[in-house]
């Protein structure tokens, strides 16, 4: 199979050092990305186009496409079938075969490019493609302005070839082409759609988390930072830095006015970001604040909060609605992480301020014991998020079983895309599918005279929800664990 990557236009409307730099970009993050499902795929190139050649007979025709749709900076992908120039009528020819029952009872345009030395130009061969395929296809019609589809061939000196599908890449810039910045993540709808947003566009990111609720919390966290950065970012490596925040919400709560707790939280937050950014070659700090969204985010306050950094505050949902981020999550993937996400607010103020004012709120600040802000930022945790679930500890220890008894259930609690791509199979044992994010509420309904074996991949997630499962009084949850 071969593949043709076209840039967003974005990039090829840039200058021409800039263009060749960040095509270079694209290519290798293609190249590595690729190279992980077969070290064999060719990835090559020019100024306004990737090459991808995938050997034949390795059935990975699905699979790079759909690993291609979430490299940011691609337009299109076309997939292509090759072929040595014999004539107009053979060209027609594979035309028809390549789109046989595709064309009918829908309107089409034939767009051609060539290159090289031939004795026809581009519009004879639209004419005898199109033709062709007029004579082929049932009900067929051509529109050349707003075509249903689109056959598009280009002939290059003595080979052409032909696209017979396309695909919609994510647009925006390659992945390092931009500069790096700060994401601070809860692992919400907001947090995770705004990462999202900011790797489309080519923006390295690493993760900060400021920690409320304790191990449950990160645990959640880890995992739908892990997803984001696997699916849209793993061209480039990341780090999850978790900064432990309860005492410094304990400060804010003895020492600030109740009315500015939200607004005093979010600066100190900014304040950590700020000083962690330095230190990590981050040029700005990414939020998930949309506009009026709470008290703390209205655009006084916004503006208050601001003031507590020196960065750049990126804001990419600032207009979107509650409904757009989550049909966003649900499309990129995070929504069944997001809706089983606890809330940790830190601070509620029965009568926030949504006007403060700066002068205000640094008098308030001023009260605080600077200490407890420096304490928590120098016990942050540094993690790569490569390794961030493998990584990953658990406050005790749960029973790991190899081999399961007839009686035991099984739970396979993968994300559902990941059981899809590689079903558990077991003939011996019932099996149940109940994803991670819905084990707390449906363990509970579940017979209590069976003993269930949690399941996923490499044990770690599986480990980390049956810690939750046993402190919550469920004995008869362990792991399962089969030899490798």
């Amino acid at each position: 199979m071969k593949l043709l990557i076209r840039p967003a236009p974005e990039v090829a409307i840039k200058s021409k050092p800039v263009r060749r730099r960040q095509m270079r970009h694209l290519r290798q993050n293609v190249r590595k990305l690729l190279a992980r499902l077969d070290p064999d795929i060719v990835v090559d190139g020019s100024w306004d186009r990737v090459d991808v050649e995938v050997p034949e007979g390795r059935s990975l025709d699905g699979v790079v496409v759909d690993e291609l749709l979430r490299i940011p900076g691609i337009s299109t992908i076309q997939e292509i079938a090759a072929f040595p120039f014999v004539s107009l009528e053979d060209m027609a020819e594979k035309a028809v075969e390549a789109f046989a029952g595709r064309l009918d009872g829908k309107s089409f345009a034939v767009r051609a490019r060539r290159h090289g030395e031939h004795d026809f130009c581009s519009v004879d061969l639209q004419r005898a493609v199109g033709s062709a395929l007029m004579q082929s296809a049932s009900g067929a019609r051509v529109d050349l302005r707003n075509p249903q589809v689109e056959v598009r061939i280009e002939v290059r000196d003595d080979q052409f070839h032909i696209a017979h599908r396309r695909h919609r890449g994510l647009g925006g810039y390659p992945l390092g082409s931009v500069e790096n910045v700060m994401t601070l993540v809860s692992g919400g709808y907001d947090s995770s759609v705004a990462a999202y947003l900011m790797l489309r566009r080519g923006l390295r990111s690493h993760f900060l988390f400021f920690n409320l609720g304790g191990v449950a919390h990160e645990v959640g966290v880890r995992q739908v930072v892990h997803y984001v950065w696997s699916r849209y970012g793993a061209s480039h490596g990341a780090k999850f830095i978790s900064v432990p925040f309860e005492g410094v919400v304990e400060e804010i709560m003895r020492s600030v006015g109740h009315r500015h707790w939200g607004v005093v939280l979010k600066r100190q937050m900014l304040k950590a970001a700020s000083e962690i950014a330095q230190s990590n070659n981050a040029v700005g700090l990414v939020t998930g604040d949309a506009v009026a969204q709470v008290s703390s985010q209205t655009l006084t306050n916004l503006n208050v909060v601001d003031r507590a950094s020196d960065e750049v505050v990126l804001r990419p949902l600032i207009a979107m609605d509650k409904e757009s981020i989550i049909r966003i999550a649900r499309e990129i993937g995070t929504e069944s992480y997001a809706r089983s996400m606890p809330e940790y607010c830190g601070v509620i103020s029965q009568k926030p301020a949504t006007r403060a004012r700066l002068h205000r709120v640094e008098a308030d600040e001023a009260e605080m014991d600077p200490r407890v802000l420096a304490q928590a930022i120098e016990a942050r945790e540094e993690a790569p998020v490569e390794g961030l679930l493998e990584s990953t500890t658990t406050p005790e220890e749960v029973d790991l079983v190899k081999t399961p008894a007839v009686t035991d259930v099984i739970i396979d609690v993968r994300h559902p895309a990941e059981g899809e791509l590689s079903p558990l199979v077991l003939t011996g044992n019932e099996v149940l599918k109940i994803p991670f994010y819905e084990l707390s509420r449906k363990v509970p309904e579940l017979p209590s005279n069976r003993q269930y074996l949690l399941y996923c991949d490499r044990g770690t997630m599986s480990q980390m929800h049956a810690v939750n499962l046993k402190a919550d009084g469920h004995a008869n949850v362990k792991v399962y664990a089969p030899a490798s």
